[in-house]
């Protein structure tokens, strides 16, 4: 959305506002039972605390633009204040950081918006990157986040803060784990998320797509008809909170999901018309699908092996990306090079201090984002939006192989991108099932990350598939991938599209 133009905005967002008093007891049992006695109150009326003055007009055009967008899409991924001032030509501050919870949740809310906004001219050049213009006719998504009330903004901090503090540290990843549902049940981000998430749907009334349990469970519980997207081949008990009422539907990544999907709905006691669990793959943004078209596994025998690493919304992977970039970083000094690296650090600064600091070392130079044949490159910056721009322009098309955690985001887009996969430590067990979906179509398998540097070399010699290298062979798997993982965004969009 960077370098849009706005048109004039109204100045007052609310109208009256409404008292709140439910901040002296735990806010997720004092607000419902408030919310259940008075809904209107909170779907009507939002107090004018917003941490920016400018926000409150954001706001009120946000909640215009749902109200009459042909597909109104939300998610829980992160803030992107910024790029909504600029995108409506309103004065913005580029040094703000982001609050970065997840790249995934935001890239698949935004590829199904870019598969709305595509017009069909376009379609025929994806193989090139394609700036999107947002038409907020066809579809328009929302991240709550971007208006939480100043007074709980410590909420949103301490959930990135402690994602954070996970990602980096085995001992409390250990420790999340174990307790994984306990706390996701009992994070402070659903009452910061809800006054807003409330305001701006109350006179929508078109399927709704979810790409987040949290905002699902909370539309879908006040009577929104809801479209949720299972996003993973892993059902967490979160998406069964509702699954019993008519005004939810799901789309799931395959027929095993939808299985898995109905096995636990009844083993909660919960009545799932099958009818309302859809296959339709995960979604994917059809940009990425379309540099596939200009991919050949015969470029790995004319130039050097191009390789993505990259971690994910959190930093995760620290250690080993740290690791695996000190050992390949010695084959990028050969002559001629065997392999060209593009780091992918996010909005983590620490991560990006890291790469710096191992290139540093190495003696080798991080070169210009834009120059495609450079020997090692860095994707770094404060803006989720900018960052998943520049992924989408600069690694997908160019890149063999990515080596990054099995997630929802990386994982799918590469492959769907026609890229070879070498998984770093998975996150949880959603990320387990991915990495197996992806093992068990020929396109990934486990990086050895103390060894990376004989694997790479392994896997690069033509003698394993009949005088392919494995990494010529996977990457022709993934340029025939089965449909299901291509389309998942068009066909979400057609089931809230049938939903009359």
């Amino acid at each position: 959305m960077r370098g849009c133009q706005g048109s004039n905005l109204e100045t007052n967002a609310f109208g009256e506002r409404c008292a709140t008093n439910y901040t002296t007891a735990p806010r997720h049992l004092v607000f419902y039972l408030v919310f259940l006695q008075n809904p209107i109150c909170y779907t009507t009326r939002m107090p004018n605390t917003l941490l920016d003055s400018q926000l409150d007009t954001l706001l009120a055009q946000d909640r215009r633009f749902l109200e009459t967008t042909e597909f109104p899409i939300v998610t829980v991924s992160s803030s992107f204040r910024e790029d909504l001032k600029q995108f409506y030509g309103m004065t913005h501050d580029p040094n703000m950081r982001d609050v970065v919870f997840s790249r995934a949740h935001f890239s698949m809310a935004f590829g199904m918006a870019v598969e709305a906004w595509l017009p069909q001219k376009d379609r025929q050049h994806l193989e090139k990157y394609v700036l999107v213009q947002p038409n907020a006719k066809r579809a328009w998504f929302i991240d709550p986040t971007n208006y939480v009330q100043s007074k709980d903004w410590s909420k949103i901090q301490t959930i990135e803060y402690i994602g954070r503090k996970l990602a980096r540290n085995s001992f409390l990843k250990w420790v999340k784990d174990r307790i994984d549902t306990f706390a996701r049940n009992r994070l402070p981000i659903t009452t910061a998320i809800t006054p807003p998430l409330l305001h701006l749907f109350q006179h929508v009334h078109r399927p709704i797509i979810s790409l987040h349990y949290e905002v699902g469970n909370i539309l879908a519980g006040i009577g929104k008809r809801v479209v949720q997207v299972v996003t993973d081949p892993h059902v967490r008990d979160q998406y069964l909170d509702h699954a019993d009422l008519p005004n939810i539907k799901f789309c799931v990544f395959d027929e095993k999901t939808k299985s898995d999907f109905l096995e636990k709905a009844a083993l909660f006691g919960k009545h799932v018309d099958e009818k309302r669990v859809i296959v339709t793959g995960p979604p994917v943004c059809p940009r990425v699908v379309g540099v596939r078209k200009q991919k050949s596994i015969h470029d790995l025998r004319r130039r050097p092996l191009r390789l993505c690493i990259t971690t994910g919304g959190l930093g995760t992977n620290k250690e080993e990306v740290q690791k695996i970039l000190s050992e390949l970083l010695d084959l990028v000094r050969k002559r001629p090079e065997p392999i060209h690296i593009l780091c992918y650090a996010g909005t983590q600064h620490d991560f990006t201090l890291m790469i710096e600091d191992v290139a540093k070392k190495e003696h080798i130079t991080i070169e210009p984002l834009k120059n495609e044949n450079a020997k090692f490159r860095l994707i770094h910056g404060k803006h989720i939006v900018e960052l998943n721009e520049q992924l989408i322009q600069y690694a997908f098309p160019w890149a063999d192989v990515f080596i990054t955690k099995p997630s929802g985001d990386m994982a799918y887009d590469a492959a769907a991108a026609g890229c070879s996969l070498l998984f770093l430590t998975p996150w949880g067990e959603w990320e387990k099932n991915i990495q197996e979906v992806f093992e068990q179509q020929g396109v990934g398998r486990k990086a050895e990350i103390e060894h990376i540097k004989t694997q790479v070399n392994v896997l690069s010699v033509r003698a394993l598939h009949n005088n392919e290298s494995w990494f010529e062979h996977a990457k022709e798997k993934a340029l025939n991938l089965p449909a299901l993982f291509l389309h998942g965004s068009e066909n979400i969009l057609n089931v809230a599209k049938e939903w009359k």
